[in-house]
């Protein structure tokens, strides 16, 4: 398995003046430079943070993502040239490698990981170090003799040259006090509204929290051993920016994080506590886009966050903190080895099967495969099409409401795990994509997400109140993208999922296009009674052309749903609310799309949650 960027490849390499040694150089090299620009680009959001340039911040987040790809072609073009003169867009050849070019391949990731003994980052450098050989290699060698398949250095306990986290202490110099320093030690460039005032509404919250959760034997009291402690750097994402940190207490964990705010008078304020794991999932979440961050040694910021949500595989902490590529890596790694301690099948997803992929599972591990079919049912659409939009949605602002995606490529998975009914479907659906081997199953080019409860197997067996809870999760989900410049297109329950934190995410993306793209219109009075009862329409319809009054014939077929659907969210049928929606799009606006419920912010006003308003509990 390997990243999806890497379909092309030079020729095997032989070592034609270039030593072992030089070779792991470079390749480290080329690392070195891909994770300084990284970290520049996590300096770059406290600046535009500070100043309030919310579009300087999205463009950043959306250019970081093409970083990784762009420093691995250029270390791999750079490493042909060196060895043997090779020129740019050579395709790998299939033969084997000979005795010497093996004993070279071997040598040069033993100097490899010699280099790495003291590199602060050496688990990213490992993947680097794989992706540059994914091109380079035949995936015959895609093994631990010449990739990192398993990591060869430990990142326990490592640490920069400044300390991965502060640590205060409430009972030594008081709690307010304490949290005023807190704050302040980030060392914003722009002025705090009141920040003593804010300290205290946080102190407030954050005791009233504790009170319900320490146990009755400390007689609801902080123990001497009592501390904070906060991650070195601020997380920024969007119009946030976030202290992330944990108080323990007891030897007990409580995790929390603190939201900071710009003030329409261009003043900082903190805005909200989260403090519970649920609330630091739900920042954190796969629906979201990545964090910008600066980390100079990111296991041990994986590791302190690990612990305030340890349900969160380490693969998806690393992905939405902007390193996707050692995401993936750690997913892989994760499912090798479960695929090795369990016994069942590959089979289709539950759900209905759409026209555009065909997507699998394997029933013990929470994620799902798409695959995009060899001949797509629907007028326009093709491969490309297709995974243009799923490229638009990982640089877009995902709100919470779309699901990330893991893109891969020669993905090889054990054939005997495989249904035969799977199997026969994947000939069928998807010949051009898989190659089969006596043992193996091997996919050309695979999505990978997280698995969720369809929304519409979810709403045909929900109680009334769970049904209502969910349809109103999904018209305020289509309201959030709508808000973010996205409309999603087939609006069919079946493209929407259902979390276990009970959200509503979207995640059928060959539709989705940007809604200043789109023309929404009210379908004009009929001419005449024989024109209303024809079968087709009485108005020029353009490709891009949206009549919302048509949503309600094919969403709100069940009694049920209609009657949720209208009570919360009636303006969704109207043209005038998409156009208003529109309007605010084309004008450059970024909207106040929370990652926090509004009962958790310090200075919440009960009028602020109208269901009307984009400012919803997110």
């Amino acid at each position: 398995m390997r990243n999806e960027g890497d379909l092309q490849r030079i020729e095997p390499v032989a070592p034609r003046g270039q030593p072992p040694e030089a070779v792991a150089r470079m390749i480290l090299a080329g690392f070195n430079r891909h994770y300084s620009l990284f970290r520049y680009s996590a300096q770059r959001a406290k600046a535009l943070f500070e100043s309030g340039d919310w579009h300087g911040i999205q463009q950043l987040s959306r250019e970081r993502i093409e970083y990784y790809d762009t420093r691995v072609r250029e270390c791999a073009i750079m490493l042909g040239q060196a060895l043997r003169g090779s020129t740019p867009g050579q395709t790998a050849a299939d033969t084997a490698l000979t005795p010497e070019q093996l004993e070279f391949w071997q040598a040069a990731k033993t100097c490899y990981i010699a280099l790495l003994a003291s590199h602060l980052q050496p688990e990213c450098a490992e993947t680097f170090f794989n992706s540059v050989s994914c091109r380079i290699l035949h995936r015959n060698y895609f093994n631990n003799d010449f990739l990192f398949v398993r990591p060869a250095i430990a990142t326990d306990y490592i640490d920069g040259s400044l300390t991965t986290y502060r640590s205060y202490y409430p009972l030594t110099e008081g709690l307010l006090p304490c949290l005023v320093r807190l704050v302040a030690d980030f060392g914003l460039a722009a002025p705090y509204h009141d920040l003593p005032d804010d300290a205290r509404r946080l102190a407030h919250k954050g005791l009233r929290h504790l009170r319900n959760v320490l146990p009755r034997g400390l007689g609801k009291r902080l123990a001497a051993d009592c501390q904070i402690q906060v991650l070195n750097t601020l997380f920024f994402r969007n119009k946030g920016a976030y202290i992330v940190g944990r108080l323990i207490n007891q030897t007990a964990i409580h995790p929390f994080a603190i939201a900071l705010l710009h003030t329409p008078s261009g003043h900082i304020q903190l805005d909200a506590l989260l403090h519970t794991s649920d609330d630091l999932s739900t920042l954190f979440s796969f629906t979201r886009a990545y964090f910008l961050v600066d980390m100079e040694a990111p296991a041990a910021y994986v590791d302190f966050l690990s612990s305030l949500f340890p349900r969160k595989p380490k693969a998806e902490i690393y992905t939405t903190l902007g390193l996707q590529k050692q995401g993936k890596t750690l997913f892989y790694r994760d499912f090798l080895h479960h695929l090795g301690h369990s016994r069942d099948a590959f089979d289709h997803a539950p759900g209905i099967q759409g026209m555009v992929m065909t997507v699998f599972t394997l029933p013990s591990y929470p994620y799902v495969f798409k695959l995009i079919r060899d001949r797509i049912a629907k007028d326009g659409m093709d491969a490309p099409t297709v995974r243009q939009k799923y490229q638009l949605v990982k640089k877009h602002d995902r709100v919470g409401r779309m699901a990330d995606t893991w893109e891969y490529s020669l993905v090889a998975l054990p054939r005997q795990r495989f249904s035969p009914q799977l199997l026969d479907s994947l000939r069928r659906e998807v010949p051009s994509l898989i190659e089969e081997t006596d043992d193996l199953i091997v996919f050309k080019h695979v999505y990978i997400e997280r698995r969720m409860t369809p929304l519409n197997i979810f709403l045909a067996s929900a109680s009334d109140s769970a049904l209502e809870a969910a349809v109103r999760q999904y018209g305020q989900a289509i309201r959030e993208l709508a808000a973010a410049n996205i409309f999603p297109g087939d609006m069919l329950y079946k493209n929407f999922g259902v979390t276990r934190l009970g959200r509503v995410v979207f995640y059928d993306y060959d539709e989705i296009q940007r809604m200043t793209e789109m023309q929404f219109r009210r379908i004009p009075p009929a001419p005449n009674e024989e024109a209303e009862m024809s079968g087709e329409p009485w108005y020029p319809v353009g490709p891009n052309d949206v009549f919302p009054e048509e949503f309600a014939h094919f969403l709100l077929g069940d009694a049920r749903v209609r009657a949720a659907f209208l009570k919360h969210h009636a303006p969704l049928l109207q043209a005038q609310w998409w156009q208003d929606c529109r309007t605010r799009a084309s004008q450059g606006r970024i909207e106040d799309i929370f990652p926090y419920d509004p009962s958790r912010r310090l200075h919440f006003q009960a009028a602020a949650s109208s269901p009307d308003a984009v400012k919803h509990p997110l």
